[in-house]
């Protein structure tokens, strides 16, 4: 268990682990992704409150918010964002969508994607006062992994040569996305209230619509798209922070 909860760290954060894992370690610690999403938005959460927010004005310290998340995972899930978006905004048949998401360049959408996602987070973050602002930080990053987790359980994999997630996808149970999205439920009501649970409800079915559009475009999933869902959720917890205060 710890070894891969070890693992779920090496691969989702900056953390310097420099153990050696298993295949069936690395997959199994898919059930572990939500716990490191907490652990990430904890430890930004502090940050924010007793640094960025107390000595920087609202603006900068929500900016300085935003990149500290990002820097957090390596900005793993941003670049699901923007390969994504180069793909998916390209009108190009699934062949040469799933070769667009693969390059390594960035296009115009995907920058576009990029800019929006963190100006919307930073944007929210702004507006955000104490306590809601901790409390949207702490949970934006565990729904996202929750719905990373839950994305990843039930779709078939797009590509038939594998990639980064397939090794994650063999060993994926139907379990995960139960205990990701219970975890989900249980975080967000803590934080929110019975809101939290509609929330929580919200997420779920974003993340489904989702996976659907993901399949009608190319069949399934990848690990772009599930870097997608991670950084969509984060945005979508941020704005409705603002709309309904925790």
């Amino acid at each position: 268990m710890m070894k891969s909860l070890g693992a779920a760290l090496q691969f989702l954060t900056v953390l310097p682990i420099r153990n050696s894992f298993e295949a069936a370690e690395i997959g199994r610690s898919v059930a572990f992704f939500p716990i490191a999403g907490a652990l990430i938005g904890g430890v930004i959460a502090v940050l924010d409150y007793f640094v960025f927010s107390a000595y920087f004005p609202p603006a900068v310290s929500a900016m300085m918010a935003v990149i500290a998340l990002a820097s957090a995972s390596g900005g793993l899930h941003l670049d699901g964002v923007a390969d994504t978006a180069d793909g998916f905004f390209s009108s190009q048949p699934k062949a040469r969508i799933l070769e667009i998401m693969r390059d390594s360049r960035i296009g115009s959408m995907g920058v576009l994607a990029l800019l929006a996602v963190l100006g919307l987070k930073a944007a929210a973050l702004a507006y955000l006062p104490d306590p809601q602002r901790w409390r949207a930080i702490l949970l934006a990053p565990t729904a996202g992994r929750s719905m990373l987790v839950a994305a990843m359980t039930r779709a078939p994999y797009a590509r038939p040569e594998g990639g980064l997630a397939t090794v994650f996808l063999e060993y994926r149970k139907p379990w995960h996305a139960l205990w990701a999205v219970s975890l989900l439920i249980v975080a967000s009501a803590t934080l929110w209230g019975w809101r939290g649970i509609v929330l929580a409800a919200l997420c779920v079915i974003a993340t489904a619509v989702f996976n659907g559009y993901a399949r009608r475009k190319i069949g399934g999933i990848t690990g772009d798209t599930l870097g997608a869902v991670c950084e969509l959720v984060e945005t979508g917890i941020l704005l409705a922070a603002l709309v309904v205060p925790l």
